[in-house]
């Protein structure tokens, strides 16, 4: 009784922010006229088939399952905005908000065929994939609507794959959650081998967040162990929003996996806060600040570029920066495009990003920097 309560009050700040039922995707028809494009994703989960709208519900599937998926972006989308309607109430009008228009389960020999010809499709430059793992208490219909918001507002011209792990997408199943990532570090490298070996991608891409991040990480891991970590030469950038890791264990980690990584930390992180104080008190990644200068130091050497967002406005509980952010979220897909890349050598301590007011790309230190206006902070560059 004593441990039930004592978890209440932890995640009091949480709860205030979660209410209503599960989001669902009930698909309906899209005007163009009431529309601002449309985002086609494909989907490998572990989560377990369902019936429709939930289509693949928080539940362990014994196998990936897959699917292709159109999300429609609404007449007056604002970026870093993801305009849905109250969960529980319907689509709702697709001329205001994010809309799921069509959605086909499909076998593994059709998606593999049908990505091949997507990027094929695409000029040369632009046959690339980017694959993203999503966080705690996230049904399957939530997932798919970030992705959408992010792949549109980045202006990511390849082909978008949506990893969804089976979260509950309830915010007392955290213990449940973090079982879940563990159950599907296997099938995530069996999809990330695959696309890097069967589709004919250039170069696969990966964006992690909160709690997606440690399944991520523990599987660039064991893929590392493997002597393949790279996927073929493959896998180029990887970036962790908010990252849900202990400090130690990612250190622990990054031993194996021996490669550039880029963090998006914010010491304004109230999820991270809770999970502190829920993981012994033991400080989270995502949550390393310039204060931390050890830390910083340690990570540094490890090849890791922290950009600090601790200066960004989030709302709520500013674990959706990299999202929510306009500036941040264009960040994102400027870096994708860049051939360089955001994880590989970036500025030294302290140094700024600067100013975007009129689409200014420039310089810093050694990696091009895109300038925005809000203050971004690169804690460690990643040497």
């Amino acid at each position: 009784m004593r441990l039930r309560v004592l978890v209440l009050v932890l995640l009091a700040p949480l709860l205030l922010a979660a209410c209503g039922t599960p989001r669902v995707l009930e698909l309906t028809q899209a005007p163009k006229q009431d529309i601002a494009g449309t985002v086609e994703l494909y989907v490998a989960t572990t989560r377990e088939p369902s019936a429709q709208p939930v289509w693949f519900s928080g539940e362990r599937g014994p196998k990936l399952s897959f699917a292709r998926l159109d999300v429609t972006v609404p007449r007056d989308h604002k970026p870093g905005q993801l305009e849905l309607p109250d969960t529980g109430s319907g689509p709702g009008d697709p001329a205001k908000y994010f809309t799921a228009t069509y959605l086909q389960r499909l076998d593994l020999a059709p998606i593999v065929s049908d990505v091949r010809k997507e990027l094929l499709r695409r000029p040369p430059g632009q046959r690339d994939v980017l694959v993203f793992v999503h966080g705690y208490n996230t049904n399957f219909a939530d997932a798919v609507f970030r992705f959408a918001q992010i792949v549109y507002d980045s202006g990511f011209k390849g082909v978008p794959v949506l990893f969804s792990w089976p979260s509950r997408g309830e915010l007392l199943a955290y213990p449940y959650d973090r079982e879940s990532t563990l159950y599907s570090r296997d099938f995530l490298e069996k999809n990330l081998r695959a696309i890097a070996r069967d589709l004919g991608a250039n170069r696969m891409d990966i964006l992690a967040h909160s709690m997606g991040t440690f399944l991520t990480l523990e599987t660039l891991r064991q893929a590392a162990i493997r002597g393949d970590g790279t996927f073929g030469g493959r896998l180029r950038d990887v970036m962790l929003a908010s990252p849900d890791v202990d400090l130690d264990v990612f250190k622990t980690q990054m031993a194996q996996i021996r490669r550039p990584i880029t963090v998006f930390v914010s010491a304004d992180d109230r999820a991270l806060a809770f999970s502190r104080r829920f993981s012994g008190d033991k400080m989270r990644l995502g949550a390393v600040s310039a204060q931390d200068t050890k830390a910083v130091a340690e990570l540094e050497k490890l090849g890791v570029t922290l950009i600090d967002l601790s200066q960004i406005s989030g709302g709520g509980l500013n674990h959706d920066k990299f999202a929510s952010s306009p500036r941040v979220v264009q960040l994102i897909g400027t870096r994708l495009r860049a051939d360089g890349g955001i994880g590989f050598a970036g500025p030294q301590l302290g140094d700024r990003i600067g100013d975007i007011a009129g689409g200014v790309v420039g310089t810093v230190g050694s990696t091009v920097g895109l300038v925005v206006t809000t203050p971004i902070t690169i804690l460690s560059g990643g040497r």
